[in-house]
């Protein structure tokens, strides 16, 4: 058969050269309608002698098919044998179809699109989705292209049903609403989607909790006060008890505040007030009646803090430079924070005196012991904060002079006068004639030492030690009374020689003088011890038994010194009558008057 086809072409080819063309003369039949223009261009499909060129010649008009074998996805692209004409005719007339496809075999899965569950069934129907006259690449892909009908939400979620809907049955969901911006969470999670989503509109749905939870706040109380940011104080755990960590704010909440309800200090709508974070704005009441009404300034928390009100961690001991102890403890604080302990108003706050006449000073004048600012300032020298009427000065321990006896118990401003300074700078002189000038009765005489008869126990009926004086008290005369010598308190104005006093009982009328003391002693009156031996004339013989008067005669010039010789005395007993001179004791002798020498 091959020599007779060689044979015949060549007795033909003559023949054939005047012809059209020689594709002409052997074209096997007509093309599909999609090929007609290239009927008669058999190059466009055919390579001469190069049966394998056909497949290149193909994909060089179907690009499109081209991209999917080099990029491997499509249907063509994952197919295994990638020949053309394996599954595709020609030349089988105008109205054949060029793909020889059998329905029933096709793998669908490996196009763009696999058939799953519900879609599987509509393989058996392609034309479902592959409308006539569109290329089979061209069927819709996107759900919305078929199911847009089936579209409950008319739209408004957009064209990516499979975000929600798949394959298995239309009306069952699978949307993963945590892949959206509004994760449900907690209790979001149990929620039905109609209560968020009415009317199945998804898209323009609220994302704030205030659009949902409008009823629920004003069960709350805050009745939109609190503004409309929900999720700063509520969680999707439980709308209560609120999860707002006040912490995290400026103003952290401890001890009663954060039992304490949010409307107690926001009454405005809470993210517009801007609340003052000082104690004060909101305890201002609290500070009217606990009786500062201010006065202690608006620094609450100095001595105040959130565990009560009515306590105060304030330790005036380590916090201040002065300690609190006895009455102080108990005092109000306004009793010495008159102006506050704060800046107020812009001024400094004052800063007080610690010396207690900065707030005794109306102790000191007008209580009944007050001293009326005659002692001085310095009260904490003797009083202290147990109790103002008694007082720590030991007068025997911090200074010179002990108080004894009646010292003890006398007021202090009987000796510290106000016109001597204050008590703690004037120095006082501890003479007891300092103070006791007008007690003195003595008019000066005894000097200034009291001390010598007085003491602090009794000033007056004190025994007194005579022999300490320039006359001491013997005989008789220690137990006679003051009175009988000390007429007045004059002591010194008494009499020091005896006869001032016992001018009555000199029985000798003043003969013998006024030295009563040259015979007589302390002992008795009566006695005398008077030594006539002692004197120039001895007396012996009958002269010892002479009474005094008979030579110390009262008619002498001086009767204290008579005459010695014997004449001026025996004169009337001389028988002689001077015959024989004046000098008796020549014969005479003193045992006897009569009895003569020889």
């Amino acid at each position: 058969m091959a020599p007779l086809r060689a044979l015949l072409l060549l007795l033909l080819w003559p023949s054939l050269l005047a012809a059209q063309s020689f594709e002409d003369v052997v074209l096997p039949g007509a093309v599909v309608a999609g090929h007609a223009k290239w009927e008669t261009e058999c190059t466009k499909c055919h390579e001469r002698f190069n049966k394998s060129a056909q497949t290149r010649l193909c994909l060089d008009c179907h690009k499109e098919i081209a991209a999917d074998l080099r990029n491997r996805d499509h249907y063509h692209g994952r197919i295994p044998d990638s020949e053309c004409r394996l599954c595709h005719t020609e030349h089988k007339g105008r109205k054949a179809h060029i793909v020889k496809l059998d329905e029933s075999k096709f793998d669908h899965g490996r196009t763009e699109f696999p058939l799953k569950d519900a879609h599987k069934e509509a393989q058996k129907k392609c034309e479902s989705c592959h409308q006539p006259g569109k290329k089979l690449r061209e069927a819709p892909t996107r759900c919305n292209d078929c199911h847009s009908k089936h579209d409950v939400h008319k739209g408004a979620l957009g064209e990516k049903c499979q975000t929600c809907h798949n394959e298995k049955k239309w009306k069952d969901t699978t949307f993963d609403h945590n892949k959206t911006r509004f994760k449900l969470e907690n209790k979001h999670a149990e929620t039905k989607c109609k209560e968020c989503h009415p009317d199945r509109r998804y898209k323009d749905a609220p994302q704030d909790c205030y659009s949902c939870h409008r009823k629920t706040d004003d069960k709350d109380g805050h009745e939109g006060r609190f503004g409309k940011k929900c999720a700063e104080c509520h969680t999707t755990k439980a709308w209560d008890p609120s999860s707002f960590d006040h912490g995290k704010t400026r103003f952290a909440l401890k001890g009663k505040h954060d039992e304490a309800q949010c409307m107690a200090c926001h009454e405005g709508i809470l993210f517009q007030e801007k609340l003052a974070l000082k104690c004060v704005g909101c305890h201002r009441k609290d500070d009217n009646d606990k009786g500062h009404k201010g006065s202690l300034g608006d620094k609450c928390e100095s001595c105040h803090d959130e565990r009560g009100w009515k306590t105060t961690r304030f330790d005036h001991d380590k916090d201040t430079k002065y300690p609190l102890t006895g009455k102080h403890i108990k005092a109000k604080c306004a009793a010495c924070h008159k102006g506050g302990v704060a800046a107020v108003a812009g001024k400094p706050p004052e800063k007080l005196s610690q010396e207690c006449i900065s707030c005794h000073r109306k102790d000191d004048d007008e209580n009944k012991n007050g001293h009326k600012g005659k002692f001085g300032e310095k009260c904490g020298t003797c009083h202290t904060t147990d109790e103002w009427k008694k007082t720590i000065f030991n007068h025997d321990k911090d200074t010179k002079y002990l108080l004894k006896g009646k010292h003890g118990k006398i007021r202090c401003d009987a000796c510290h006068l106000p016109e001597k300074g204050p008590i703690y700078k004037a120095k006082l002189e501890t003479a007891c004639i300092a103070c006791h000038k007008k007690d003195d009765k003595h008019r000066g005489q005894l000097g200034d030492g009291c001390e010598a008869c007085h003491n602090e126990i009794k000033w007056t009926g004190l025994p007194y030690d005579h022999n300490k004086s320039r006359f001491a008290l013997t005989g008789s005369h220690a137990r006679a009374e003051c009175k009988k010598c000390h007429l007045t308190p004059a002591f010194r104005d008494a009499p020091s020689s005896c006869i001032k006093c016992h001018e009555k009982e000199d029985k000798h009328k003043g003969r013998f003088g006024i030295k009563c003391e040259s015979c007589h002693y302390t002992g008795t009156w009566k006695s005398w011890d008077f030594d006539h031996s002692r004197t120039r004339y001895r007396l012996d013989g009958a002269h010892q038994k002479v009474a005094c008067e008979a030579c110390h005669r009262a008619e002498l010039a001086n009767p204290l010194k008579p005459e010695h010789a014997c004449i001026s005395c025996h004169a009337r007993a001389d028988v002689h009558d001077g015959g024989f001179s004046a000098q008796c004791e020549r014969c005479h002798v003193t045992s006897s008057w009569k009895k003569v020498r020889r």
